[in-house]
């Protein structure tokens, strides 16, 4: 039996990466699936974090399909890894626009519309950086940290309309976004590094986390709301640790 059958689904960043393989599954299990995203490869062009196109996106999808059950808002950027002092205030408002506006237009627009259906599934693209510092840069971080926040916050603000939020928190994975960290370390001949630092010692896929999206927003995860699902092999399990050290530093 189709997971999604009759459902109508709006996926954000669906050019490629996360967005792009949770489209497809949602598709796979009888979804109508729309998929947006700022470049090419994707049913509509769609600046996530620009508040007038997110409403049209919303407005349009429920009245050519009937309504709106699914709104997974995945589109991200990485911003780099420049340092605080590297970073301008103009950094920072385009990285929170895409990665912490974009959310909360997804959830401020697709509630409505959603409730008028009797409830349905809000997904957010969190990571692992939003919960401790060393996956990724200080805006990105922080944006990630908000996603977490925003979602918490959202499904109680939502008591009582059947809307669950809640936001997955990717670890490593090979999208378009982390393309450059997999390009270097293949130069490098080091691409077998990648990922060691979690407990099954590689990378993530797309699928995988695609995967973790299809449980959120089907019947499924029907009492999981206000979570941050992790999907990064067991990274986010520990703290980080020194594995070799000198004991002259004490």
């Amino acid at each position: 039996m189709e997971k999604l059958a009759g459902k109508v689904a709006i996926v954000t960043g669906a050019g490629s990466g996360i967005g792009k393989a949770s489209a497809q599954i949602f598709r796979r299990e009888g979804a109508t699936v729309i998929g947006a995203d700022i470049n090419e490869g994707s049913d509509v062009r769609l600046d996530a974090g620009n508040e007038d196109e997110v409403h049209a996106l919303v407005e349009k999808v429920a009245r050519d399909e009937g309504g709106l059950d699914i709104f997974f808002a995945n589109a991200g950027i990485s911003g780099g890894f420049k340092t605080i002092a590297q970073q301008s205030a103009d950094d920072w408002s385009e990285i929170l626009r895409i990665n912490l506006i974009g959310p909360f237009l997804a959830i401020k627009y697709a509630a409505p519309v959603i409730r008028q259906r009797g409830g349905g599934s809000i997904i957010c693209t969190a990571s692992v950086a939003g919960l401790r510092s060393g996956a990724g840069g200080a805006a990105y971080s922080a944006s990630k940290a908000g996603v977490i926040s925003l979602v918490q916050t959202a499904a109680q603000q939502l008591t009582g309309t059947g809307i669950r939020v809640n936001a997955i928190c990717p670890g490593l994975i090979e999208t378009g976004m982390t393309r450059p960290i997999y390009d270097r370390a293949r130069a490098a001949n080091k691409e077998e590094r990648l990922g060691k630092l979690n407990p099954l010692q590689r990378g993530g896929e797309a699928q995988e986390v695609a995967q973790a999206a299809l449980f959120l927003a089907s019947d499924e995860s029907s009492y999981v709301n206000g979570a941050a699902l992790l999907v990064d092999g067991g990274l986010s399990s520990s703290h980080p640790t020194t594995r070799q050290f000198d004991l002259r530093m004490f």
